[in-house]
């Protein structure tokens, strides 16, 4: 649901993170998400969603679900690669009578209708399974934390999949100054994971649409409220 009214209030200290720009909107996002897994697919190559385990993860599986479920992509592989992000989901599961009325409604279609899941996604719950990804061959994608690319499990795979430019990686969340994602985000050629110095070869790609920071045209429409 979209963030509550205040109506009780003196003064207002806010974030602004996107106080000057505006997002996608989600018909574009969705659009966009599509296009990269399309053109991932159709390149036979892997693609690399670094993601936060609260709310990303679980946007990225309501996504994915819906473009597969009105058969609008081939499938593909998935792999949720993060433990914490599993756990977050399962309560997900529990709360669907607080989602938006959209989502509800997707929520009740058919017959448990599931909407973080979808033919070909793998949870993935230990360190074996998640090394063992490498060995299944042809087009993937693969969701892992941390959102940053700063620690986790997907630098492990990005150790094993950046140096490929049939493979992708989006970024759809903030990349934080400092951090190994803001650096690949920004051009980096070569950058080090675990001691080893890996080229950047893959696809780069951002989707502004995900940021769960309001833009600067809902950053005042919050406060004219």
């Amino acid at each position: 649901p979209d963030t509550e009214r205040m109506t009780d209030v003196d003064y207002l200290i806010m974030e602004s993170v996107y106080g000057d720009k505006n997002h996608e909107d989600r018909a574009h996002r969705l659009d966009k998400l599509a296009k990269v897994i399309k053109d991932n697919y159709d390149r036979g190559g892997v693609l690399l969603i670094p993601i936060f385990s609260l709310e990303k993860a679980q946007e990225m599986l309501f996504e994915i679900h819906k473009l597969f479920d009105e058969h609008k992509l081939p499938r593909t592989n998935t792999y949720l690669d993060s433990p914490l992000a599993i756990k977050l989901t399962d309560i997900y599961k529990t709360m669907i009578a607080d989602f938006n009325q959209s989502a509800q409604a997707d929520a009740h279609k058919g017959h448990h209708h599931d909407i973080f899941s979808f033919p070909g996604l793998h949870v993935i719950q230990n360190a074996e399974e998640s090394k063992a990804i490498v060995r299944e061959q042809g087009p993937k994608i693969i969701m892992a934390g941390s959102g940053m690319s700063n620690g986790g499990r997907i630098q492990h795979h990005e150790l094993n999949y950046l140096g490929d430019p049939r493979n992708t990686i989006v970024f759809i969340g903030y990349q934080a100054v400092g951090t190994m994602g803001r650096m690949i985000q920004e051009g980096a050629t070569q950058v080090e994971i675990m001691g080893n110095k890996v080229a950047v070869r893959a696809k780069l790609e951002k989707i502004d649409g995900y940021s769960s920071h309001k833009d600067s045209d809902h950053l005042v429409e919050f406060v004219e409220q």
